[in-house]
């Protein structure tokens, strides 16, 4: 009897896989609260922004923090096209790996919407050392041009 009564027990214990790959094994009788976080244990998230630009560069930073180190996660590009089409280098500048370079195109006509870029790395990248800012970069759009925006995100530890 003490047997199928321990069989049984473990057999109403739950483990879970969560989207992280933790496992979660808890009796549901006595489940056990747990918070999972994206960000590692005393970092801070931080986000920067260019706003919306017309024929100028829009720069969205993650700003140095005296003693921390900043990594980026992604970033997001989006613009309306111009008088003429161009096609610019937009950066990422400040990163350990050295600046990183992404092609983006205004398309020909004030009214269109350019292809937005959205960047998601894998893995954070670190900033080239401590209390280093991370920039993102989209160049002017050209003659014509009034909207652009870029975004980042990130957090410092």
């Amino acid at each position: 009897m003490r047997k199928l009564i321990a069989v049984l027990i473990v057999a109403l214990t739950v483990t879970t896989v969560r989207a992280d790959n933790s496992f979660i094994t808890n009796s549901p009788a006595n489940p056990v609260p747990v918070t999972v976080s994206a960000l590692p244990l005393s970092a801070t998230a931080v986000t920067g922004t260019s706003g919306n630009v017309a024929n100028a560069s829009a720069v969205a930073t993650l700003p140095a923090v005296s003693g921390k180190t900043n990594y980026i996660t992604g970033f997001q590009l989006t613009a309306a096209g111009a008088t003429g089409a161009l096609v610019v280098n937009a950066t990422v500048t400040g990163l350990i790996t050295g600046t990183q370079t992404y092609t983006f195109v205004f398309p020909a006509g004030v009214t269109l919407a350019a292809t937005p870029l959205i960047v998601t790395f894998p893995t954070p990248v670190p900033a080239s050392a401590t209390n280093t800012a991370i920039t993102v970069t989209l160049p002017a759009s050209g003659a014509g041009g009034t909207n652009a925006a870029a975004d980042v995100q990130g957090f410092n530890l």
